[in-house]
C-alpha cells in the first residue's frame, strides 16, 4: 500500500471487507430466526416496560471461541428456556469481542482461528452464521457492543446488547447505543461507580449524532432519536455491589436522574470476585431480594459453559479442551441447570405480583 511521510506510518496491511449489506444479503435472517429476533425484542422491552413480569436471564459462555461448542450449549439451553418460560426470559450470551487493557485474544470476530492471523472477514461470516443458527433454534441472543462498526453486520440478529464497564464511559458507545434497535444494558465502572452508567443511560436515551458506515459500506453521519430501553447492570467493582444496600443506592440514583428503576445483576466479574462458583451466591441474594419484595431487579447475567473453569490458549491449538472457556471461568452446564430450576421454583409465584 502507498505510504506518505505523514499518513499511514504504522499501517502494514489493509484488507477490504464486504459491506454489511453484502453479508446480510448472503446470510439473511428469515423464517424462525427472524421470528426469534422479533419475539426477543418484544420480550426484553416488555420486561423493561413492566408489561412482562418475567426475569431476564442472560446466560452462556464468557466468550465464544468454537462455534460447534456454542451450538452444543444452545441445544442444551433451549429446552430449559422452554421449561422455565413462564418465569424467565432466557437470552443466550453470544459474545464475539473481548476488551483488552493490554494484550490477549480479542475474540472470534477479530481472531477466529485463535492464532493471531486476524481473519476478520471469516470471523464475521462464521459469527453471523452461528447467530442465525441459534436464533433458528428459538433462542434470542445477547452480545456486547465493543467495536463501533461490527453492529452494522450483526445487530439485526440481536435481542439485547451490553456495553461493558470499560466502554460505558465512552461517548461514542453512548451515541451508538442511542441508535441500536435492541435494549441496551450499561455496566457500572470498573471501580464500582454508578455515576458513569447513569450518565450513559441519560446520553443514550437522548437524540445523538455519530459517524459510522451504512449498510452499503459508505461513511455517513447518523442521527438518532434516542434509545428508550436502556438500563443499569451492577457488575461489582472494588467490592461486590449486588446486595440490597447497593441495589437501593442504584434505585435512588436512577430516581434522581428521572430514569426507570431497571437493574440487572451481573453474577460474574466484580460481583463474584473472579471466582466463578460465587456466581451462585449472587443468584441466591437476587432470589432472596425478589422474594422480599424488590421490584427493580429485572434480570441477571451468568457466565456458564459446557464444562467448569477456564483454560489458557495453548501454543498447540489441538490441546484446547472441549467446552471450557478460554477467557473468564464459567460454571458448568449441570450447575447452571440446577441453579436456574431452583430459582424459577422459588420465584414462580412471586414475580407475577411485583
Amino acid at each position: 500500500m502507498e505510504q506518505r511521510e505523514n499518513d499511514n506510518l504504522h499501517i502494514v496491511l489493509q484488507e477490504e471487507l464486504p459491506s454489511p449489506r453484502a453479508l446480510k444479503d448472503a446470510m439473511p435472517v428469515t423464517g424462525a430466526a427472524l421470528e426469534t429476533v422479533l419475539a426477543g425484542h418484544k420480550g426484553v422491552k416488555g420486561i423493561l416496560d413492566r408489561k412482562d413480569h418475567r426475569l431476564m436471564v442472560v446466560v452462556g459462555p464468557c466468550s465464544v471461541h468454537n462455534v460447534e461448542e456454542a451450538m452444543d450449549y444452545a441445544r442444551l439451553l433451549k429446552p430449559l428456556a422452554d421449561e422455565l418460560q413462564d418465569t424467565f426470559m432466557i437470552v443466550m450470551r453470544v459474545y464475539f469481542e473481548k476488551p483488552r487493557t493490554t494484550v490477549g485474544w480479542e475474540g472470534l470476530i477479530y481472531d477466529p482461528h485463535l492464532d493471531g492471523t486476524h481473519r476478520i472477514e471469516h470471523g464475521l461470516r462464521i459469527g453471523r452464521q452461528l447467530m442465525l443458527d441459534i436464533n433458528a433454534l428459538g433462542l434470542p441472543i445477547a452480545i456486547e457492543a465493543l467495536d463501533l462498526i461490527t453492529p452494522q453486520y450483526l445487530q439485526d440478529l440481536v435481542s439485547w446488547t451490553a456495553v461493558g464497564a470499560r466502554t460505558t464511559e465512552s461517548p461514542t458507545h453512548r451515541k451508538l447505543s442511542s441508535g441500536i434497535s435492541s435494549a441496551v444494558g450499561f455496566k457500572n465502572n470498573v471501580d464500582g461507580s454508578l455515576t458513569v452508567a447513569v450518565n450513559a443511560i441519560r446520553s443514550a436515551s437522548s437524540a445523538n449524532s455519530f459517524i459510522s458506515v451504512t449498510d452499503e459500506g459508505k461513511v455517513a453521519a447518523f442521527r438518532t432519536a434516542g434509545n428508550p430501553h436502556c438500563h443499569v447492570i451492577l457488575r461489582g467493582g472494588k467490592e461486590p455491589n449486588y446486595g440490597p444496600e447497593f441495589v437501593a443506592r442504584c434505585e435512588e440514583d436512577l430516581r434522581k436522574a428521572f430514569l426507570p428503576e431497571n437493574i440487572m445483576i451481573d453474577c460474574s466479574h466484580g460481583n463474584s470476585q473472579k471466582n466463578h462458583l460465587k456466581q451462585l451466591d449472587v443468584l441466591e441474594s437476587v432470589t432472596q431480594q425478589i422474594e422480599q419484595g424488590n421490584r427493580s431487579i429485572i434480570g441477571v447475567m451468568i457466565e456458564s459453559n459446557l464444562c467448569e473453569g477456564n483454560q489458557p490458549i495453548p501454543d498447540d491449538l489441538e490441546e484446547i479442551r472441549y467446552g471450557i472457556s478460554v477467557t473468564d471461568a464459567c460454571i458448568k452446564w449441570e450447575t447452571t441447570e440446577t441453579a436456574l430450576r431452583d430459582m424459577a421454583r422459588r420465584l414462580r409465584g412471586v414475580l407475577p405480583g411485583r
